[in-house]
């Protein structure tokens, strides 16, 4: 992980400790769940999504849509500082990561140009395991 200055800072131990293994990996390691098995890749409940980890909220339920990407996918987050970008060049290829910006979690990835009738045609491709959703 990054070592930036975060609102939110724990060690390796106390994130093992608050985190599910699975969580940790994603969250922590910057791993990525499988594809179309995460809690929030079809639910269309109303409501904030926020960070696991560290409870920030980060993208609402409007934003949410159907990419049939395996991941739940929205266009924008709830505020551009509720997030940050990292450059990923991991696999290859050019990504950009999104992590939390209040606890540097790893969340996912963001597209962009993909062709999606969206507001903002970026894909925020994040891991269920990432979020918890507060229903509205």
């Amino acid at each position: 992980m990054s070592e930036k200055n975060y609102e939110v800072q724990r060690t390796e131990a106390e994130w093992r400790a608050i985190l599910a293994p699975a969580e940790y990996q994603v969250l922590r390691q910057a791993g990525t769940e499988r594809p179309g098995i995460g809690e929030y890749t079809d639910t269309t409940t109303p409501g904030v999504y926020s960070c696991r980890a560290c409870g920030a909220e980060l993208f609402r339920s409007e934003t949410k849509f159907e990419s049939h990407c395996g991941w739940p996918s929205f266009y924008a987050p709830l505020a551009e500082d509720r997030v940050e970008y990292i450059e990923d060049t991991s696999l290859g290829m050019r990504r950009v990561e999104v992590r939390c910006a209040r606890c540097g979690s790893h969340l996912g990835h963001v597209f962009e140009g993909e062709g999606y009738d969206t507001p903002t045609d970026q894909r925020y491709c994040i891991n269920s395991i990432s979020m918890r959703l507060a229903q509205d």
